[in-house]
């Protein structure tokens, strides 16, 4: 049996008024949205509906929970905690060890907590660092200036090369991720002896850009930018292209807060190696070495200094810590999307 079909026409169904049935009906579907935090999809452009889909995508996985039973979840409550215990004895230990006297420091066995707290390996430690010939000022800020210039460096140049090797295709880009990713393989101490004569033909020994410039390449960076960068649907950049975008404001304004988790997590791993990068390889120069040069040239004092070296452990702990806690989320985000453990 053959249907007709019905043409209906938009802008007279626009000039009928509702019914009272109808209007409350629309009430109620409104208030339902609002109840459930809902938008109407129907009235969204392009952009806004992929960023409110995303959204929505993130809350449902939130709310998913794995049916297990009560002695499930208490058994894999206990195993968690246990296994947090062993991961946290080491900081704990570190944290007592910096304000323990030096009699306690040296009690076999060893115990955890600290008896008599006192802060005299901080004052000595503030004592030898006003002994020093460079004041402590100055190694702090080449410190900041070389994670800071490593780090924000980094971000931005394997960004912006990781963007065309997801999102472009073109002649030898294959070829171009291939190695980036067999440089992944080879440790620092395979390419340190080529490096250095890199460095010093180019004039770079004995200065921090022999510590920064590197930075720029990491390669992990690249790999992890460019895994993440692939998720983006090509829908969206081709959308913002029509409304008049241009390639850089594409990757600024719409692909970077995209990828968010990719780069925080490049800061936190990025910033906790060059934080604890003493320049000893390639800065002489004591104005220009960083503080955990001048903190490990403390430690290495002999026993008598056991105390000392326990404070120094802890300001180097504190910063690396600190930055790894506030964006801990984003890391576990950023090795589920990239396929690494």
């Amino acid at each position: 049996m053959a249907t007709d079909k019905i043409m209906v026409d938009d802008e007279e169904i626009a000039g009928v008024e509702l019914s009272k049935e109808e209007k409350k009906r629309l009430k109620r579907q409104e208030k339902k949205l609002k109840k459930f935090g809902l938008k109407d999809e129907s009235k969204m452009g392009k952009m806004e509906l992929f960023f409110y889909r995303m959204e929505k995508r993130r809350k449902i996985k939130k709310k998913k929970r794995v049916s297990r039973s009560v002695a499930g979840d208490i058994s894999l409550f206990i195993l968690l905690c246990l296994f947090g215990l062993f991961s946290a004895y080491p900081l704990v230990y570190s944290f007592c060890a910096a304000f323990k006297p030096l009699a306690e420091l040296f009690i076999y066995p060893p115990k955890l907590f600290f008896q008599n707290p006192t802060l005299d390996n901080f004052k000595d430690l503030s004592m030898l660092l006003e002994d020093s010939w460079v004041p402590f000022s100055r190694y702090f800020f080449n410190t900041i200036w070389i994670t800071l210039a490593g780090t924000v460096g980094h971000v931005i140049i394997a960004s912006m090369a990781a963007y065309p090797l997801a999102k472009h295709k073109f002649p030898g880009s294959t070829v171009i991720f291939s190695m980036v990713v067999y440089s992944l393989m080879f440790a620092a101490q395979v390419t340190a002896t080529p490096r250095y004569i890199i460095f010093s033909s180019i004039g770079f020994i004995d200065t921090q850009w022999a510590i920064i410039i590197p930075a720029f390449a990491y390669s992990l960076g690249l790999y992890l930018m460019k895994q993440f960068m692939q998720d983006i649907p090509m829908e969206l950049i081709e959308s913002a292209k029509i409304d008049g975008a241009n390639e850089f404001q594409i990757y600024w304004k719409i692909v970077m807060p995209l990828v968010k988790p990719a780069w925080l997590t490049l800061i936190i791993l990025l910033f906790q190696q060059l934080w604890n990068n003493d320049g000893g390889t390639y800065i002489y120069s004591e104005q220009l070495k960083p503080l955990s040069y001048a903190l490990n040239q403390i430690v290495s004092g002999g026993v008598a200094r056991t105390g000392t070296a326990s404070a120094v452990m802890l300001i180097m702990m504190i910063v690396p810590i600190t930055v790894f806690v506030l964006s801990q989320s984003q890391i576990i985000e950023t090795m589920a999307h990239s396929g690494m453990k």
